[in-house]
């Protein structure tokens, strides 16, 4: 019996989600952006042993480099011996801006910036799959078959164009749209995350970035408090699934 009782009170301090009290499933996406607080996101993701997904363009990072470079691998492999997931965000960060004939795709890249494009079906696979053959080169490991349009823009031909060539698109839910990219200014912190706790739901996907240039206050710092009062709900966390054909 006192074994029991015992097991019983560890149980309830760990939390409801050891304790099989789980109330509903969160799952946290994480855009590269500037790559600027990747490091201490990571950490704070194996502080609350919370699994994520990780979308990824090869964007200019805060220190200069780029986020598929060399320089990052070893964050990469890190990620992936925690047991995290991997999408396609694109090669160079580019928007869907529409469709044009015979399944093309209207595609402005921002990472260079440059001219509106049009690209084809299969043109459109390769800003995809560049993604994943860097990934499998730092890694060792290629993507999970996810993939994530920049600014969420998409359009009948480039989904279409994604299915063909094994990538699933996902996006976020709008409660789970964590805000690190408006203005701090108009959207402080504490209100970002106070509404977040208040209105996430069962199956709800959320989204935020390694790394924003043009908020002044960073909300990166904030993902501890969030993950806290989440769990405190009794929300537990995984990352996005995946069907392989």
């Amino acid at each position: 019996m006192l074994r029991v009782l015992a097991l019983l009170l560890l149980l309830a301090a760990c939390g409801p989600a050891l304790a099989g009290a789980c109330r509903g499933t969160l799952y946290l996406t994480l855009d590269t952006g500037t790559m600027a607080h990747a490091e201490a996101i990571a950490a704070t993701l194996k502080r609350h042993d919370v699994r994520a997904t990780f979308f990824l363009a090869n964007e200019r990072t805060a220190r200069g480099d780029h986020a598929l470079d060399a320089s990052w691998s070893g964050y990469w492999r890190e990620r992936v011996r925690e047991g995290h997931r991997f999408g396609s965000h694109t090669w160079r960060h580019g928007k869907a801006l529409g469709d044009a004939p015979r399944g093309h795709v209207r595609y402005r890249p921002e990472a260079p910036a440059g001219p509106v494009e049009t690209l084809s079906s299969d043109a459109y696979c390769r800003e995809l799959r560049r993604v994943d053959d860097a990934f499998r080169e730092l890694t060792g490991r290629a993507l999970d078959p996810l993939w994530r349009a920049p600014g969420g823009r998409t359009t009948p031909n480039a989904l279409a164009a994604a299915t063909s060539c094994g990538y699933a698109h996902v996006g976020w839910s709008p409660a789970g749209f964590l805000g690190d990219e408006l203005p701090s200014e108009t959207h402080p912190n504490r209100v970002l995350v106070d509404r977040a706790v208040a209105t996430l739901r069962d199956g709800d996907v959320l989204m935020m970035h390694l790394g924003i240039r043009s908020r002044r206050d960073p909300y990166a710092p904030m993902l501890d408090e969030l993950l806290g009062r989440l769990k405190a709900r009794g929300f537990c966390f995984a990352a996005v699934p995946v069907t392989r054909s």
